[in-house]
């Protein structure tokens, strides 16, 4: 009986955490985004010296009562899932952890808590309470985009790198020590500044030759930022078109399995699709 209502409370508190299908569910979700706000807030307001000066204690304590409550959520989403190690080495329980060390670790190296700032990586849970996790879709494309164009990338960052170099060279032996142009590397680094247009003007070319080959670096710049784009979206494209649509995607929920937290279960179901445990403990 006792094992029984240990069950009974532990899936309630499971249910409560880690989905947002009901309304204990949706009220600790928008309570925990509203409490990283919070916290991010805090730690950018103690950064600004005038005032820290001010409110240090406030700030101070409001931190160390978020970091407590933090705390004791990490230590709720451990207790109740049967497989504590998948969550605390999933993604999102690596994130739960190092936004709530900092403070701590604050105690024996100092200014280590603004570290906190990484709570901000827990506002992706927004996308599960708006049911928005479908349409991470386009990111995986992204990333897979990304993967498939690299080699290309590389031999295009490889030839910009040549051509930093030589361009770099030319505007040493053309603008020379005295007019900012010391050395190579310091002229293949204003290359560089100059073909991203970025341009810092913490040096600049004298002479009207220089001034032309800059122009011509510039003009290069432009037309070097397009390369990798079109490399990517045209990899992207390819992703996209060897994605096939999944209809039962509408139809997933926030019901995440309290066995292997596994997550995007269908409506309807009464068992999880990874590992077979039953998701409702009647």
């Amino acid at each position: 009986m006792q094992k029984q209502q240990t069950s009974n409370w532990k899936s309630r508190l499971h249910e409560m955490i880690y989905e947002a299908d009901t309304p204990a569910g949706k009220l600790f979700d928008v309570v925990l985004l509203l409490t990283i706000i919070a916290s991010i807030v805090l730690v950018m307001l103690e950064s600004v010296n005038s005032i820290d000066a001010k409110y240090h204690d406030f700030l101070n304590i409001s931190e160390w009562v978020i970091t407590i409550l933090f705390s004791l959520e990490y230590i709720a989403r451990i207790i109740t899932v049967k497989k504590p190690l998948h969550y605390i080495f999933s993604f999102y329980g690596i994130i739960d952890l190092l936004s709530t060390i900092p403070k701590y670790i604050s105690l024996i190296f100092g200014g280590v808590h603004a570290l906190a700032a990484l709570r901000a990586l827990r506002l992706l849970r927004v996308f599960r309470i708006l049911k928005l996790a479908r349409f991470l879709g386009a990111s995986n494309n992204l990333v897979s985009a990304l993967k498939a164009s690299r080699a290309k990338i590389s031999v295009f960052l490889f030839a910009v790198i040549i051509i930093a170099l030589i361009l770099g060279t030319i505007m040493y032996l053309v603008e020379g020590e005295e007019n900012g142009f010391i050395n190579i590397p310091k002229s293949v680094y204003w290359c560089i500044v100059t073909l991203t247009t970025v341009g810092f003007g913490d040096i600049a070319p004298q002479t009207p030759l220089g001034q032309f080959i800059a122009s011509l670096i510039m003009i290069l710049g432009y037309g070097i930022i397009a390369v990798p784009t079109g490399i990517v979206s045209a990899e992207y494209t390819a992703q996209n078109k060897l994605q096939t649509p999944k209809k039962d995607d509408v139809h997933l929920n926030t019901q995440a399995c309290p066995n292997c937290s596994a997550e995007k279960h269908k409506d309807n179901a009464e068992f999880c699709y990874n590992c077979g445990y039953k998701l409702h403990n009647e």
